[in-house]
């Protein structure tokens, strides 16, 4: 039935999956970049993503379920290496931009009035998005353009070589996490809201004994964590939903909308009102995927709740 409990066997899924791909490489690809220039880093990454394409099975498996749930068909060839194209290219972007070197993106947006008010009045908002583009894009524009520190929250052990490429190239200082699992996450998050500060998390993943909500997501029910929704509730502030989706090349497209001026949840109705945000936002979720299809990086099977056996090859995780 559709609704919240606790299950653990998709989340030990995805934590467990172990990274691909070694510090050295990822620091060598954004080296590459500085001296040659973001278009022929691109180049290198045609065969590292037929590698993964032909070599992390689970992985591709994967995609090729949600491409083929989104189009309503089995995807092509062509299309999941897109897939894995465009992670890869974000991910790329992600390098560069928290090692702080130049980028020419070309970023539009649409509805930024929503953030750019929130921005005017100095007032603390959560950012709710998912794996889905680049929030990294997201953020820099945030800080650069509206004069915003952005905060995210994430699981960081989840994507330790990245992370330590990252920490490596000077980036430390320009991630801005606030580390979830620990006593003090969430007031590290409502500290950052009473400046004035954004605080920005993910939604479309679960970990180990979360509670979580399934609801339908392209027609079959999924998991999503209760989390966010819950915190958000605490928190009493304005929720933005967002996406920063990739369309190719060196451009981006920013969305925002108002999630809510406030999410409330009744405690003598908790779990109709967790579910029906978690649909809510399952259905703006699909929305933004079908404007972007290759844009949704969880390279795991989001709809299998049963834990599968951990995975000899998978793709880079981004937490």
């Amino acid at each position: 039935p559709v609704g919240a409990r606790r299950v653990c066997g998709m989340s030990e899924h995805w934590t467990t999956q172990r990274e691909r791909g070694s510090v050295f490489g990822m620091k060598l690809i954004v080296r590459f970049t500085a001296v040659f220039g973001r278009g022929a880093s691109r180049a290198l990454l045609y065969p590292v993503c037929l590698y993964f394409m032909l070599f992390a099975r689970r992985s591709t498996r994967a995609s090729r379920q949600y491409l083929g749930r989104l189009h309503g068909r089995p995807p092509t060839w062509r299309e999941v290496f897109r897939h894995y194209f465009c992670f890869a290219a974000t991910l790329l972007d992600r390098g560069l931009l928290l090692a702080g070197l130049p980028q020419k993106l070309d970023v539009s947006s649409e509805n930024a009035e929503v953030v750019r008010r929130l921005a005017a009045a100095h007032r603390g908002c959560l950012l709710l998005g998912a794996h889905l583009g680049s929030f990294d894009v997201a953020r820099m524009l945030g800080e650069v353009h509206r004069h915003t520190e952005i905060h995210m929250m994430m699981y960081e052990d989840n994507a330790q070589k990245v992370n330590t490429a990252i920490e490596g190239l000077g980036g430390r200082s320009r991630m801005k996490v606030i580390p979830i699992g620990g006593v003090d996450s969430l007031i590290q998050a409502q500290d950052r809201l009473d400046r004035g500060d954004w605080v920005g998390i993910l939604g479309d993943r679960v970990v180990a004994s979360e509670r979580l909500v399934r609801v339908p997501f392209f027609g079959v029910e999924a998991a999503f964590p209760a989390g966010p929704f819950l915190m958000a509730s605490t928190l009493k502030v304005p929720v933005v939903l967002f996406a920063s989706l990739y369309l190719g090349g060196n451009r981006y497209r920013e969305y925002f909308e108002l999630f809510a001026e406030e999410i409330t949840i009744d405690r003598r109705n908790r779990s109709a009102d967790l579910e029906a945000w978690v649909r809510r936002y399952a259905e703006r979720l699909e929305h933004y995927c079908r404007l972007a299809p290759d844009n949704w990086f969880n390279f795991y099977d989001f709809w299998e709740a049963a834990t599968p056996p951990e995975p000899k090859a998978t793709m880079p995780r981004v937490a």
